[in-house]
């Protein structure tokens, strides 16, 4: 028999139970945000899963860092785009 190769989200999963005394620590509006970095990474699961990473973590902070530039550059644009409106009036 082959040998079964958990899923990525089950990666992730175990991943977040190994911060779960991290989480508990923080203030309850900052939980919010921890769970929403975490939620970032299982949006990048069938690439994770394809890079397989020896270390998985790197595959998460990487989904997690991709998420925030898209952010980022979103936030850029329309900051952008409302000065140019700005500069109209």
């Amino acid at each position: 028999m082959g040998r079964t190769v958990p899923t990525f989200t089950n990666i992730i999963d175990s991943e977040l139970a190994t911060w779960s005394k991290y989480r508990r620590g923080l203030r309850k509006e900052d939980q919010g945000v921890f769970d929403d970095i975490f939620r970032a990474a299982k949006l990048h699961l069938a690439e994770n899963f394809y890079a397989m990473r020896t270390i998985p973590f790197e595959s998460i902070m990487m989904s997690i860092a991709v998420e925030q530039r898209k952010l980022i550059n979103k936030l850029q644009d329309r900051i952008v785009r409302l000065e140019g409106q700005k500069a109209e009036h």
